[in-house]
């Protein structure tokens, strides 16, 4: 609890046995969570005994995918405040007072991985992946007039539970690109959003996402050819700018 607002975290997982644990206490170490939701997308042997030995509440999403994981999390979240975070070590649990510290102003505080001083050694953030986040999430901020974006792929976030209702509904996206549709989804809504740097850390494990250029750059062809599909649309109904 934090300010008289109840807050879930929200754990998508697939292949991080090895950190999961970890993440779950270094969460509920803070003091002001009140569930932790833990989303096997039909992970590693061995991911749920490491769970079960902590407080996070399990539950099984077995529609392969990213994009599936995270909205099976969402619905199952209770919390006033709801935040979005990676098992694999790569984010620091702490910052959950960041995204705090934005919540009386806005709706939905995204998180940045592509600031330089906030990444950390070892990190996933090469050359291409840094550029490449920051100009997908640049045509997200041209395209319909969002504030500024800096990071398309950040998975840790916090959304209001009222600004959740507004948008669940329009998911369509099961895969890894679904983190631009989100995006898309709260300015189309008229939800206030701002972004904000997060610390971004070296990964426990291999990731199965964009751990290879390959993969990366079928995932940035993916939330492209979705931005302007969402964008065309909008055209079409008459909708030049949608944020607030």
């Amino acid at each position: 609890m934090w300010d008289g607002k109840s807050i879930s975290v929200v754990l998508p997982t697939y292949n991080e046995r090895d950190s999961i644990r970890s993440c779950i206490e270094d969460f509920s170490a803070l003091g002001i969570v009140d569930e932790i939701i833990v989303v096997n997308n039909n992970a590693a042997l061995g991911t749920d005994e490491e769970v079960r030995r902590t407080q996070a509440k399990l539950v099984h999403e077995p529609r392969q995918g990213y994009g599936y994981s995270v909205r099976r999390g969402l619905e199952e979240a209770a919390g006033d405040y709801i935040v979005l975070s990676e098992p694999d070590g790569t984010f620091e649990a702490r910052d959950i007072f960041k995204l705090i510290a934005y919540a009386d102003d806005f709706d939905v505080v995204l998180g940045s991985r592509t600031v330089a001083n906030m990444i950390w050694e070892g990190a996933n953030m090469n050359f291409f992946l840094k550029w490449g986040n920051w100009a997908v999430a640049k045509m997200i901020e041209f395209l319909f007039n969002g504030t500024n974006f800096t990071d398309v792929g950040c998975t840790m976030r916090l959304i209001k539970s009222k600004g959740l209702a507004r948008i669940k509904d329009g998911f369509t996206v099961g895969g890894n690109h679904f983190s631009p549709e989100f995006i898309i989804l709260c300015l189309a809504a008229g939800l206030n959003v701002t972004m904000i740097p997060l610390n971004y850390k070296k990964r426990v494990g291999v990731s199965m996402g964009s751990g290879t250029m390959l993969k990366a750059v079928g995932i940035g062809a993916r939330m492209i050819g979705l931005i302007m599909s969402y964008r065309l649309r909008l055209w079409l109904r008459g909708v030049s700018g949608v944020s607030r």
